[in-house]
This record gives structure tokens, sequence and C-alpha cells, in this order.
């Protein structure tokens, strides 16, 4: 009977579930100008100098925000020589981008820059952002689950609203001011990064200046089963969008890299119009470090130096890219010592840090693999110039084509002393700590950075 009583509950369970769909409604809206998507902007920005800043903040919930709010805080304590005058590291950031947790502190501080360490600690940091969400273990919890998910993402979206973002849209963030934002989330059908910037809304004619700051996180941060997929429609037919060369050469060369070749595809099926809706979840799921972005953007350029313009490429000199990196080392786990085990929620969450960690250690090799790639070709373009094109694009007298250095690094926790280690690995994935978790994290991040050889190295570059 005991059989037979199980597959009556399993039964009446998926009944349950099937009226506890939860769906959530597109908010993006179409264009209105028809010629919008015949040139997609780019979404990397311009700076004037001759150094590129650049932070990639890993998920991991209010961990990963405070670690990388941690590390902002080192950059605005360190002075560095510019103009005549010395500024803070942090006001010469070009480029931050975030996934779920580190792309609530991305978000905020593309926002209100300096200021935004004033009070992020308090208006995010310190405060429940679950207080609006279904998270007890619960039947009708269980059903929504099994339904597509527990929560709708106007819950984490509003509370983000109302406590952090008050209401901005990416106008705000669409400036030539540094530095320049990207919020990365999961396409769960073509199994690629969707980065909310001008090429994917471009593509879709879709209206990325309307679009709600909070709602771009809110699908960065949507964990699978926890929230239902954010829905973003496309638009095919309401401009005059024509795909960029790049998108098709790639989609249909079989020699590409897969990375390259599945965006481009996935590109593709926005614009054709088989895709009506995107559906998106935590970026970490593909990318938790946002790092294939730029990967694309250096793949995809026909030149040595995209997507840097020319004049860029020639006065470049010094490159400090940092990823941030709040992920969590493997935890003690009793069913290590047994025969039997993982099973139930043990086996899901070993599987999904299985597959987790192994996609932000081959993500970050292949990104310090395109960033040293790219600037040999830099460094092969620049000392092919004549003299009087490096004078036209801006390299002064004393000019160097070689002078071109790139410092990449990851800030994580194993960095840092043994005992201060475990005690950050044993913080949570949760969007709720205990202030005392969040002042360690904040503070660990600012060493971090500062002890890290990388960053010594490039300060002493300078």
């Amino acid at each position: 009977m005991k059989p037979f009583r199980a597959l009556v509950a399993a039964a009446m369970l998926a009944v349950v579930a099937a009226c506890a769909t939860v769906e959530n409604l597109p908010i993006n809206q179409p264009t209105t100008d028809p010629n919008a998507g015949i040139a997609p902007g780019h979404d990397t920005g311009l700076y004037e100098d001759d150094m590129l800043v650049a932070l990639a903040f890993s998920g991991g919930g209010t961990r990963a925000a405070a670690f990388s709010f941690g590390a902002l805080q080192a950059l605005a304590e360190t002075d560095i020589p510019g103009r005549g005058r010395r500024a803070p590291l942090l006001d010469q950031i070009d480029f931050i981008t975030g996934v779920s947790g580190g792309s609530v502190t991305a978000a905020y501080f593309g926002l209100k820059r300096r200021a935004a360490l004033a009070d992020f600690r308090e208006r995010f940091l310190l405060q429940d952002a679950e207080a609006a969400l279904r998270t007890n273990v619960t039947l009708a919890n269980i059903s929504r689950a099994l339904g597509g998910g527990v929560n709708d993402d106007t819950r984490f979206r509003d509370w983000l609203d109302a406590n952090l973002f008050d209401g901005a849209r990416f106008s705000a963030l669409l400036t030539e001011r540094r530095p320049r934002i990207w919020i990365n989330a999961t396409d769960i059908f073509n199994r690629t990064p969707f980065v909310f910037g001008k090429t994917a809304f471009s593509v879709i004619c879709s209206d990325l200046a309307d679009y709600p700051v909070a709602g771009a996180v809110a699908a960065s941060a949507a964990v699978p089963v926890v929230f239902a997929p954010v829905v973003i429609e496309t638009f095919p037919d309401r401009c005059n969008a024509k795909l960029p060369d790049w998108i098709t050469r790639a989609a249909d060369n079989p020699d590409a890299s897969p990375l390259l070749r599945a965006f481009a595809q996935g590109i593709g099926r926005y614009r054709s119009g088989t895709m009506k809706y995107i559906k998106l979840l935590d970026g970490g799921l593909v990318d938790n470090f946002g790092l294939s972005g730029f990967t694309v953007a250096r793949e995809s350029s026909q030149t040595p130096y995209g997507p840097l313009s020319r004049e860029q490429a020639v006065k470049l000199r010094r490159v400090l890219f940092f990823v941030v990196d709040a992920g969590r080392a493997p935890q003690a786990a009793s069913w290590t010592q047994t025969l039997a085990g993982p099973t139930g929620t043990e086996l899901v969450m070993a599987v999904t840090d299985a597959a987790l960690d192994a996609s932000v250690r081959s993500s970050y090799a292949a990104f310090e693999a395109t960033m040293e790639s790219w600037r040999e070709a830099l460094v092969r373009w620049r000392c092919g110039l004549p003299a009087r094109e490096v004078q036209r694009l801006g390299g002064g007298a004393n000019w160097n084509c070689r002078d071109l250095r790139f410092h990449i690094g990851r800030i994580a926790f194993d960095q840092l002393p043994p005992g201060r280690a475990a005690r950050l690995n044993a913080v949570p994935t949760r969007f709720r700590l205990e202030p005392e978790q969040v002042d360690d994290l904040i503070a660990a991040g600012k060493d971090a950075v500062a002890r890290h050889p990388t960053f010594k190295a490039f300060l002493s570059g300078l």
C-alpha cells in the first residue's frame, strides 16, 4: 500500500502544482524608433586616458555584494597620479560586470558612483532582502516550485526599488560617464549569457533606457526554483534591426569558438522571431564571473584592437582587471564519510556546486587566455603603425608601442589566512546576513585587494 499512497500523493501534488504555476509578465517595451536596431551600440564605453580599470563581481547573494563592496572601498582608499593631481582609483573604474549578488553592488555603484560607498551597507547589506519572498517549506510553496518557481520576479524587484534603486531606469546608466555597467543573467533556452546592454536590446527592438535597473538585477539573481524565470519579450517586427556581420559569420562558422557561436546563434533566434519570449534565470548558471560578455566582445572583433577604438588602443598603457570572487570552497559533508548519499537536497546542492565551480574555473581560464592574446595582438598592431598615424591617434612624443601591461587577477577568500578564509567560507548564500558577517566580508574585500600581488604590481607601474 505504501507505493500506492506515494503514487497518489505525487499525483495530487502534480495537480496542485498545475494550479500554482507562477508566470512572470514581460515588462520591457518595444522601441519607438524604427531605426533603433540598425547599428547596435557598443557596450564597452569610452575613456580618454591611458589606463583601463575593470571589475567583475561574482554571484553569491549578500556575501558577494559585501565582498565586492569591500573591494570598492579599497580602490577608494588608493590614490593614483593623474592630470597633475592625485585622485582615488575608484574614480578611474571604466567597466564593471556583475552577476547575481555582485550585480546589486555593480548597479548601485553605477548609479551613484562614489556616493554609493556612504550608504550601501545600511540600505542593502544590513537589510533582509528576503523579507518579501516566500521562503518557507510548505505544500503550497512546493507546488509553486513544481509549477516553475516559488516567487515571481515582482517580489524581489519591488523590494529592490523600494529600498535601494528608487525606481531608476537604465537611462541613468546609459551615459558616457564611467563606469559602464553590465548586468548578467542566463538565457536558459540558448544556454548563454544575457547581458542587459545595447546589443541585446537593439536586436530585439526593445527600449533598454526604459527598463528598470531593479528588473535586471532581479533577473541576474533569479535562482532556479526559488524564482520563476524572468521574461523578456522580443519585438523583431518593430524596428529595422540589421544583425551585425560578425553575428551571421559566427553563427554559420563551425570553427568559431563554442561560446561565440552559441551566443551568435542565440542572437539570431531573437531577431528571426523564432523566440517570442526570452526566459532568464541567475547569471551564475553559465558564468558566475560575468566574463563571457567581454570575451564575446573581443572574439567578435574584426580588428586587433577591438572592442577599443583606434585612439584608445594607441593611448592605452595599463590595464587592471580584477575578478572579485565570493565563491565558497567545498564545505564539510557527512555523506563523504558514508557509503550512502548524498540524497535529496544534498544531492541537488552538490550537483549544482560541482557544475558552478567547473564553469567558473573554465571561464576564468578562457578569459585569461583571451586577454593575453589580445595584448599580443595590440602590441603587434601598435608597432606596425607609421609615426604620423601614431601622432594623429594621440601617441605622445615618448610613446612606446610595447609599453602595454595587462594586470589580470582574482580576489578570493582562499588568498586570506586559513582561519579567516574558513570563517568567510561558512557564510551562506543568502540575501540576509548578520551584521558581523557583513562587516567581516567588507573588511576581507578591502584586505584581499590591498595585499594582492597583481594590485601592487599595477600600482608600482603607474
